[in-house]
């Protein structure tokens, strides 16, 4: 189940698909951390004149870490950090998922890089888990990456 991404038929009816998204959250508030409640429904994420809005953004860096725990270092929890430029260049969007349970990183076309970010949603797993969808794209649909993560936690960096 998905909302308001380009395979939702968004560009066919992009307020009611922000609706039912909007509602979506209301509902499942308490399931959802806090963190990734007010990323969703904050006033700055989904307007692209804001300048910590990702959409039109640029992959600068992806990171994974696995961090191990136990005498054998036998326990390990998958991270990932996502680093992107600004649409307007003139800061970093770091988007980090403290514990990734599953991710799928998918790309169609990669001749001019992973291109721009368009869209993305926030929704629940069957698991309770934070699940983020995005979707990349240039002048055609370039690739959509899923993170199935314990939280998602975002912060700025300004360019010098």
């Amino acid at each position: 189940m998905a909302f308001i991404l380009e395979s939702d038929g968004r560009d066919e009816d992009l307020g009611g698909c922000f609706r039912r998204y909007h509602d979506y959250l209301q509902s499942n508030r308490n399931m959802f951390s806090e963190s990734a409640y007010a990323i969703a429904t904050s006033d700055w994420y989904f307007d692209f004149t804001d300048r910590r809005c990702p959409h039109d953004a640029w992959l600068h860096s992806l990171t994974l870490n696995e961090t191990a725990t136990g005498q054998r270092s036998d326990r390990r929890i998958l991270s990932l950090c996502i680093r992107l430029l600004g649409a307007y260049h003139d800061r970093y969007i770091v988007l980090r998922y403290p514990r990734v349970f599953s991710y799928n990183l998918n790309i169609h076309q990669s001749e001019q890089g992973q291109r721009d970010w368009r869209y993305d949603e926030l929704r629940l797993s069957d698991r309770g888990h934070l699940i983020h969808e995005i979707e990349w794209s240039g002048l055609d649909a370039t690739g959509s990456w899923t993170i199935e993560s314990s939280d998602l936690e975002i912060h700025w960096i300004m360019q010098p």
